[in-house]
């Protein structure tokens, strides 16, 4: 563990050292790999064409409910990694509203599946996660990185996703670490369950916006890393205008900017 944490500090370091600077806009952050890069997004949309949109299409035909109620947990879920984020940005009434959200929903509305934090007057706020407060705190976004499955991000959002991997993520912490001051009835295949179903849910409410992209962009690499790259530095500056990622990636909805 020692060894992780200090791995993790000396590429915070570097990132602080060597790309530690303000962009003014996301065609500022530098795609050092791009050749790389390139290669992986293709082998990503070769796997979205064989097994994710086929699965997306597959989940869009069940009832509306079970998807709401599906989306729903998810998004109970992400409260997990939301709320200690809200705290690391002091961002304490957010933290205390995603606390009461989650508290509230997982009783109630029996594991996240339904809503009733709203109806208590505790609305749904945006995700947040260690890239993000990273980038709250100063951090460059470094080189533009994508990567595979998992699709766009930063050196500032891997480091971010390697952080709640090793102990900032506690859905990640109960199922996979299994550490033994957490619940013993979760598995890690309640983990990956969750991770897959979610990329599942994302993809499907976005068959359409998907397509469309892919339809009428002269080079959709290049389309889909402005598009990230702009998101993220909305949601680190809280701005209004935002297309949701996921962690790594979970993009709830795509929209033009």
């Amino acid at each position: 563990m020692n060894k992780i944490i200090t791995t993790l500090f000396a590429i915070l370091l570097i990132q602080f050292v060597v790309v530690n600077k303000t962009y003014s806009s996301e065609d500022e952050v530098k795609d050092c790999f791009e050749k790389l890069n390139r290669v992986t997004f293709a082998l990503n949309m070769g796997l979205d064409k064989v097994i994710f949109k086929p699965l997306a299409k597959g989940y869009r035909k069940l009832p509306s409910p079970i998807r709401t109620g599906t989306g729903n947990a998810l998004s109970n879920l992400s409260n997990l990694i939301t709320i200690p984020n809200n705290i690391l940005q002091g961002d304490f009434g957010s933290a205390a509203n995603n606390s009461a959200r989650f508290v509230i929903n997982t009783t109630l509305g029996i594991v996240g599946i339904f809503d009733p934090a709203n109806s208590f007057g505790f609305q749904k706020r945006d995700k947040e996660d260690f890239g993000q407060s990273l980038g709250v705190m100063g951090v460059g976004e470094g080189c533009y990185l994508v990567l595979p499955v998992l699709g766009p991000s930063t050196v500032r959002d891997t480091v971010g996703s390697l952080i709640a991997f090793n102990g900032g993520d506690v859905w990640h912490n109960i199922t996979v670490r299994d550490d033994e001051e957490y619940v013993k009835e979760f598995k890690e295949s309640d983990y990956w369950a969750s991770r897959v179903t979610s990329g599942v849910d994302f993809r499907a409410k976005n068959l359409e916006a998907f397509d469309a992209m892919e339809k009428n962009s002269v080079d959709l690499y290049a389309t889909v890393r402005s598009l990230y790259l702009q998101d993220r530095k909305n949601k680190i500056n809280n701005s209004s205008s935002k297309t949701e990622t996921m962690d790594d990636g979970d993009w709830d909805t795509l929209e033009n900017q």
